[in-house]
């Protein structure tokens, strides 16, 4: 299991649904999380064989920043 954390610009809960949503209809065998209480407002996505950049690609498709966080 591969745990990834990314830092976004997400800031209200129904972007944050909709953004878990349409990660879990790409990857439905990726566990999905934000943490908009964090300054950094962070998504944590949890998978096996997990590729960061489809995860980044797909949320800035969305509209929203995603950067992995360092």
């Amino acid at each position: 299991m591969v745990v990834e954390v990314f830092k976004t610009n997400v800031q209200r809960e129904l972007d944050k649904n909709y953004i878990i949503a349409v990660i879990q209809t790409q990857f439905p065998d990726y566990k999905v999380n934000f943490d908009l209480e964090d300054c950094d407002k962070i998504l944590r996505v949890e998978g096996v064989a997990l590729e960061p950049e489809n995860i980044i690609d797909y949320v800035n498709c969305l509209g929203y920043i995603c950067v992995p966080l360092e």
